[in-house]
């Protein structure tokens, strides 16, 4: 029983901020920087993994990777959080992004493009960036997972 929860969480907690995610970008035109893609690639790691997980026999050593996964997308994202409340510099200059059509003339969608900065949060809740909310979703999640997966082996005789 406590494989299934983790195996769960491995796939609700990426497949949920991952939904935010694109949910913010394309919904209310949150472009995301270059660090908030850094967040996004482990997570769709960690949701391949978790669905493997329904597939495979060894799917403890599925859950376990999915948790590691998804504890690096966290720390990438308190990095990031620590770089959008100035307690650190980021290790990159951000970009933007291009937007418009591909038949757009280019230099005037590179002109146009929404200037995206890793310093500065889009938007706060409780004084916690989105990235501030990933580092400690995912870090809920995996060490959740850990526990859960721990616990089964530990009951087992």
């Amino acid at each position: 029983m406590p494989e299934r929860l983790a195996r769960n969480i491995a796939l609700l907690v990426p497949l949920t901020l991952l939904a935010g995610a694109y949910l913010s970008q394309y919904g209310f035109a949150f472009y995301p920087c270059e660090m908030c893609w850094w967040q996004r690639y482990p997570h769709f790691v960690a949701l391949a993994l978790a669905l493997l997980a329904f597939a495979v026999p060894m799917q403890r050593g599925c859950i376990a990777l999915a948790a590691l996964a998804i504890a690096v997308s966290g720390a990438i994202g308190g990095f990031h959080a620590g770089v959008e409340y100035g307690w650190w510099q980021g290790l990159t200059a951000c970009t933007a992004v291009p937007s418009g059509n591909a038949g757009d003339d280019p230099l005037k969608a590179i002109l146009e493009a929404p200037l995206v900065r890793c310093d500065v949060a889009p938007w706060t809740l409780a004084g916690v960036s989105l990235a501030g909310w990933n580092f400690l979703f995912s870090l809920a999640a995996a060490l959740a997972i850990a526990i859960l997966l721990k616990r089964r082996e530990s009951t087992a005789p």
